[in-house]
């Protein structure tokens, strides 16, 4: 099917949760919190957040929740890899467990997609493991920029998904010595949009050979610069 989303790895983005708020370096030039102050502020502060104060009444990145749109993924016939939340992180602390349960429980129920969380906050995942259901087509993954922030894949290893990737996109510093042993694939990138901070060579390389040797999956997604594409898309071929 055509994809209806610019990311190479997914097919479409699914988002019954939005906003979100800093949690270290890769959220610097976060591109979901520059897109919902800008051409999606109006439509976001229409929906009062999960958190109501005013403070959050006026800030359309914060966290905000739309059951509505649960509905979307059974609607969809034909089969897709959906990346959950790309305008925000479904173990955000303002999300209550209740609302979490009803997103996972929307993804159990469409077992013709393949659904890709990602999330910064896998310790909030793994203290609701036990509470949430992981078929195959339920995919965790954990962002990590750089070193001080693989601790995550640590974590990620003790939540019972079926299939575990990461996303080091953008990648900020040398992941060449993390232990990516028990992940399934791996996704690597520099950042794009204004400042953004280059990747070097030695990194990326660093990054694939990493995740050879621990024999998962690697994709190169981009260079990065002003805009995603600025780059090109190809390391050593």
């Amino acid at each position: 099917m055509k994809r209806t989303t610019g990311i190479e790895w997914t097919d479409v983005t699914w988002n019954p949760m939005t906003g979100c708020t800093e949690i270290s370096a890769g959220c610097d030039h976060c591109y979901a919190a520059s897109m919902a102050r800008t051409r999606l502020d109006t439509i976001y502060r229409q929906r009062l957040p999960v958190r109501d104060t005013p403070e959050n009444r006026v800030d359309p990145f914060a966290p905000r929740f739309w059951p509505e749109r649960l509905r979307l993924p059974a609607s969809w016939r034909a089969p897709r890899r959906v990346f959950v939340n790309s305008m925000s992180d479904v173990f955000h602390a303002h999300f209550t467990e209740a609302q979490i349960r009803k997103v996972w429980e929307a993804m159990v129920a469409a077992p013709q997609h393949q659904f890709q969380v990602l999330t910064k906050r896998p310790e909030r995942a793994r203290r609701l493991a036990d509470r949430l259901e992981w078929p195959s087509h339920v995919w965790l993954g954990v962002s990590v920029e750089h070193e001080d922030t693989a601790r995550r894949i640590d974590v990620l290893r003790e939540i019972p998904a079926v299939v575990r990737f990461v996303s080091a996109e953008p990648l900020l510093g040398p992941l060449d010595t993390v232990d990516f042993r028990g992940m399934d694939w791996v996704i690597g990138g520099g950042e794009s949009g204004r400042g953004a901070r280059p990747v070097s060579l030695e990194f990326a390389r660093g990054l694939r050979d990493a995740v050879k040797r621990a024999g998962a999956a690697f994709f190169w997604k981009q260079w990065g610069g002003t805009h995603p594409k600025a780059g090109g898309r190809l390391l050593a071929g």
